[in-house]
């Protein structure tokens, strides 16, 4: 190769494509390779991919239940923002790579490593994510991604190397899979393959974290969610750690058939793409945060955050979350959730969330202002100079066209 490697840290999750990364970073490099195993909430046993690394000869292998800092550290802070990409997407696969990396880079820097690696294709946003934030943490880290340089471009050629290796293959991996998928505590996704003809409906029993909305209860269920700071803190009146409530969240919502989108996305590497997802918790921490928001905000802020939200959720998308501007967007949107706190009740029925109520010690809802009886609080007369003054622009412009 055309620069020497010590020792690789390997994004590693056990299954076919990391597995034989792993094998070839072996051959090629003639290094050790670490291996690092995040769980982050993807509802798999992570000991067979400690077993197999182990038989793959690993010496060093981590194993890292990292769902409390990634909710805590990475989804809420995100959520402060209500933060979607292109108006729906709640970011999910988005959202976890930094967290990975950062854990990548704490390792090299434990193991004396000096490069890692990864398993994100060349058409994809996940490479993008992965590196910014690897060289955004260690400027002088090496990057290796096999799927950019490698000949093994296709799955028959994966099977063969990993037959040739002795690499173990579960026997449901064999076959073609019709799409993949990415999993976290905060959402799945499928993309790719059966999914790939954008006019075709996707079967409905590929769906994992949601009832088919038909299906769901015929009865509506309320769940009450508490904030604090703009973060939740309580599901029905029970406080929760950040990972379980949203877990708490994701049964619920998954219950009533809520969080499934069906989208044609622009990938940061410029071509478009269709992914589903279903986000059930995420739904609705978006759908109660807001509605905390809609009587603890000022106007200002409000509107200020629902302008920047865009750029923000581009921000994490594209993979800048350890860049200056996002750490900047985030200290304002942290300012504006001082006093967001309070309580939220959902309506779910049918593959909807509906804010039903909401109520704060913080509140600027003042229904002596707003109520259509009599009060001693507003002056209606004072309307009138009120919108005279802000007329006089759009008076002195027609008549000036006169």
């Amino acid at each position: 190769m055309s620069q020497k490697i010590n020792k690789i840290v390997l994004a590693y999750s056990g299954g076919l494509d990391t597995s034989v990364i792993l094998r070839w970073l072996q051959e090629t490099y003639q290094c050790e390779v670490v291996t690092f195993t995040a769980d982050i909430g993807q509802g798999e046993e992570l000991a067979p991919a400690r077993a197999k690394a182990e038989m793959l000869g690993v010496k060093q292998i981590y194993m890292d239940d990292l769902r409390e800092e990634f909710v805590r550290d990475f989804v809420f802070p995100m959520f402060r923002a209500n933060a979607v990409y292109e108006g729906v997407y709640l970011l999910g696969t988005s959202i976890a790579r930094p967290l990975i990396a950062k854990r990548l880079i704490e390792i090299a820097n434990e193991t004396g490593a000096d490069a890692v690696s990864h398993g994100a294709t060349g058409k994809g946003n996940d490479q993008v994510r992965f590196e910014l934030s690897c060289y955004a943490l260690k400027p002088e880290i090496k990057v290796i991604a096999p799927w950019r340089t490698w000949d093994l471009n296709s799955r028959t050629k994966l099977l063969e190397y990993a037959e040739a290796h002795q690499i173990p293959i579960a026997r449901d991996k064999r076959g073609e899979a019709p799409y993949s998928t990415d999993a976290n505590l905060l959402h799945i996704s499928y993309e790719g393959k059966a999914l790939e003809d954008p006019w075709v409906e996707a079967d409905e029993d590929m769906y994992t974290r949601s009832v088919d909305p038909r299906k769901a209860p015929d009865e509506p269920e309320y769940v009450e969610i508490e904030f604090e700071k703009g973060d939740p803190i309580a599901v029905n009146g029970v406080a929760l750690s950040p990972a379980n409530l949203l877990a708490k969240l994701n049964e619920l919502g998954g219950k009533h058939g809520i969080g499934r989108l069906d989208l044609v996305e622009n990938r940061f590497v410029g071509m478009k793409s269709r992914g589903i997802y279903e986000t059930p918790g995420g739904t609705l921490l978006l759908a109660a945060h807001r509605g905390i928001e809609s009587i603890t905000l000022d106007r200002g802020a409000a509107h200020l955050k629902d302008e920047l939200m865009a750029r923000y959720a581009e921000l994490i998308y594209f993979g800048f979350w350890y860049s200056p501007e996002r750490e900047m967007l985030q200290a304002l949107i942290d300012k504006s959730q001082e006093f967001v706190g309070g309580t939220v009740r959902l309506k779910l029925f049918k593959g909807t969330a509906s804010v039903v109520g909401r109520k704060s010690p913080r509140s600027l809802y003042r229904q002596d202002y707003v109520t259509f009886e009599a009060d001693q609080v507003y002056n209606q007369q004072d309307a009138e100079g009120f919108i005279k003054l802000n007329a006089l622009r759009l008076r002195l412009a027609a008549l000036g066209r006169k």
